[in-house]
């Protein structure tokens, strides 16, 4: 990250640090404990300290009118060829600090972490103030957590999907053809059935499927390094019984069992969160093609949805489901490792249900019809 020195010289800073990429680094350290997080951070930071650098700007010079130019730099990042390029790795000389424009909510993120970031400076001592406190529409535009889930499949959709998940490779398939298959089948039913995230299930090891007096749990260590037990349904007891048998291991999981739950294809070593996260997105563009062969025009929007998904699609669908399917409201939290209720609030829809039936008793009337209302007023 390019750095640059306090517009204080650093005076009075409660941190060790001689310029801006020094303080964003002491920043940093306080994720370390959180790889992706910390990863997430940088990310951003780096983006911020980048585009400053181009502006002449320090990050105790940041104003509230630098923050609206930067928002609308992540819609637009320019000159094209200077921002935007395909993933490469960081020492690269092609690498770039994005793949393509942010999402509207891309880049509420951004300013939720950058808004941290610069209240963490302040407090250190390092910027005089923290120009997010001047938006005066901050809490809308920084709040990540209006609004509810839309990034998910439908049950329809989920349910052809699975159905396809589950066809029967063709007979006479070769060995890796049949891995594959039921090593596919197997991450979807746990993406589904437990809402892990990409790194959750990259880190899961056989071990941490643990029954105890009768009931099977998984014992996870998740975001921000929380550690928690979630209940296992039969349906995913099942499968990772079927999943056992297909890497040639017997009987339960055992407690001191530290190998990987997700295999490469030599059946032993471990599965990456890059190799994971291909395998899903590959899968969700094949299931696409298959639907609109099969059913044609009518088939796109569902076909688009399935192209349009990420990994994180199946948490997202697989804590809706629960909550449609009438898990209550602390159970879902359980499940999701939610600190907050309002977070798993959002993927409630009842309401939205119940919104649409109220407004389907009001309509326009049919030409012709007696509505028996009598003389207008």
């Amino acid at each position: 990250m390019a750095g640059r020195l306090s517009a204080t010289g650093g005076q009075g800073a409660h941190i060790a640090a001689t310029s801006d990429a020094e303080a964003v680094a002491r920043w940093m350290a306080e994720y370390r404990g959180s790889p992706r997080t910390l990863a997430a951070y940088r990310r951003e930071a780096e983006r911020l300290l980048m585009w400053l650098s181009e502006q002449g700007l320090g990050l105790a010079e940041v104003r509230r009118d630098h923050l609206e130019a930067f928002e609308a730099f992540l819609a637009d990042p320019r000159p094209r060829e200077r921002w935007v390029g395909p993933p490469r790795p960081r020492q690269a000389e092609d690498w770039r600090p994005f793949r393509g424009p942010l999402s509207p909510a891309s880049r509420r993120q951004s300013l939720v972490i950058l808004q941290g970031m610069f209240a963490w400076l302040a407090e250190a001592g390092w910027v005089a103030h923290n120009p997010f406190r001047l938006m005066r529409d901050k809490r809308r535009r920084l709040d990540n957590r209006q609004g509810g889930i839309e990034r998910y499949l439908e049950a329809p959709l989920w349910g052809w999907l699975w159905d396809w998940l589950n066809r029967p490779v063709e007979e006479g398939a070769s060995p890796r053809v049949r891995f594959e298959w039921a090593r596919r089948r197997f991450v979807f039913g746990f993406a589904y059935l437990l809402a892990p995230r990409i790194a959750e299930m990259g880190a899961a090891r056989m071990g941490d499927f643990r029954r105890r007096e009768g009931r099977w749990w998984w014992e996870v260590v998740g975001k921000g390094s929380k550690a928690a037990r979630i209940p296992v349904p039969p349906d995913m007891v099942t499968l990772l019984m079927e999943w056992r048998a297909v890497l040639g291991l017997a009987g339960e999981p055992q407690p001191d069992d530290d190998s990987p739950l997700l295999r490469a294809l030599d059946g032993r070593r471990g599965l990456g969160d890059n190799r994971l996260y291909r395998l899903i997105r590959e899968t969700f563009g094949e299931a696409a093609a298959a639907l609109e062969q099969e059913q044609g025009d009518a088939a796109r929007p569902w076909a688009l949805r399935l192209r349009q998904a990420t990994p994180h699609w199946l948490r997202h669908t697989a804590l809706t489901h629960q909550a449609q399917a009438g898990v209550e409201l602390r159970y879902l939290a359980a499940t999701a490792r939610h600190s907050r209720l309002d977070t798993t609030a959002r993927y409630l829809h009842a309401e939205d249900e119940a919104w649409h039936r109220q407004q389907s008793r009001h309509g326009l009337a049919r030409p012709g019809a007696d509505d028996g209302g009598g003389e207008p007023v």
